[in-house]
């Protein structure tokens, strides 16, 4: 299918819908688009599109990625005939050799996949910033290195099924609603695996997979955020016999930082500084992600001013270049005067409001209020 819709919207379900919905709502599809008996164009790629939404649908694995990932979650974990094993199609089990053909060793009851894992990464504001290196310990099952992942003993080998002739299912055929359905069922005999373990193997019993914690080491790329997801393909647990292994999903997350915040690649953070610079402006030095760096503030800056340090920001993810740092300048009122401190402040506001001691000429007048703002920066800078 070029364009794939919701999988939900192609069966006509709520989101909320349950599995026995899906299976009543799938098998009236079913019956209405089967090639068999819809000649109509377009009728076989329906029920394939019906068919795959079923596969996902009734797979509680399946149906947990796809609500979370959307089809990312299915196309980037699943081959197209991984889609459709495991699933229950009733009457309808000849739907794997309609679209993939017959004669494939352990089919939509075969060996399965191995599960995914979910992995919670906790990282600093830095570590997201710069990118790091994170050896983290996976408890997974994995193959059994005593047996190979065969399950038979060492110096044995599993044999063929007798029953299914190796291939893990039974086929029946049935007559329904004057069609002719070819049902696939695992094999009872061995269960799906297409052999029988005579003599197991001592460590795993049999299953030729072991619990077992594995170090891996994840890369998190410069730029990382909080609820970015890394894939590491095959490193789930292992599969049976003849199976792939699931995948590892790593969830991070970006701890607090107690003087930087983010938005998108930006930095933001606060600066105090007096009013006398605020006023009468100053160099101050500011903190980075990349160390201390000079940073000027004019003359007359208002509270809440906001300053921009190129490339002073989080390095863009898969990108090139930085974001940069927005500083806001936050004027730091006094809380505490003492009486000479109270004086000046009242000597210059009354000077500020370009009043003059009676008599005395402008040119002295704004000496005098200059003065008196030294006398200001003075008493509160000390």
């Amino acid at each position: 299918m070029a364009t794939k819709r919701d999988y939900y919207e192609i069966l006509g379900l709520p989101k909320d819908a349950s599995v026995e919905d899906i299976k009543k709502k799938y098998r009236k599809l079913a019956l209405q688009y089967h090639p068999d008996r819809n000649k109509d164009p377009g009728a076989e790629e329906k029920f394939k599109e019906i068919s795959e939404a079923y596969a996902v649908l009734s797979d509680t694995e399946k149906r947990a990625q796809y609500d979370r990932f959307g089809h990312a979650g299915i196309d980037n974990q699943y081959s197209a005939e991984d889609i459709f094993r495991g699933a229950d199609f009733g009457g309808f089990g000849d739907i794997f050799e309609m679209f993939f053909g017959g004669g494939r060793r352990g089919g939509p009851m075969g060996p399965r996949r191995g599960s995914d894992l979910q992995y919670d990464l906790y990282i600093t504001f830095e570590e997201a910033a710069f990118g790091v290196r994170k050896d983290i310990d996976i408890p997974r099952t994995e193959r059994c290195s005593t047996c190979s992942g065969t399950g038979a003993k060492p110096g044995t080998s599993p044999k063929r099924c007798p029953t299914c002739g190796g291939t893990g299912q039974v086929r029946t055929t049935r007559s329904t609603l004057g069609m002719q359905f070819i049902s696939t069922t695992t094999c009872s005999t061995c269960h799906g695996r297409g052999q029988i373990i005579e003599s197991p193997c001592s460590v795993c019993g049999g299953a030729g997979r072991v619990r077992n914690k594995r170090t891996i080491t994840v890369n998190v790329p410069a730029g990382a955020d909080s609820g970015m997801t890394l894939r590491l393909s095959g490193e789930g647990d292992s599969g049976e016999p003849g199976a792939p292994s699931g995948d590892l999903y790593i969830i991070i997350h970006v701890m607090e930082h107690k003087k930087f915040k983010r938005v998108d690649y930006d930095v933001i953070s606060e600066l105090p500084i007096t009013f006398t610079q605020a006023a009468l402006g100053a160099d101050v030095m500011v903190d980075t992600l990349y160390g201390k760096v000079k940073m000027n503030i004019p003359a007359g800056t208002q509270t809440h001013s906001v300053f921009r340090l190129r490339d002073k920001g989080i390095q863009r993810l898969h990108g090139h270049g930085k974001g940069d740092q927005l500083v806001r300048v936050m004027i730091k009122t006094p809380t505490k005067l003492n009486q000479e401190q109270k004086e000046l402040l009242r000597q210059f506001e009354y000077l500020s409001k370009g009043k003059t001691p009676e008599g005395e000429e402008k040119s002295k007048a704004e000496k005098h209020k200059k003065g008196i703002f030294e006398k200001v920066k003075d008493a509160f800078e000390s």
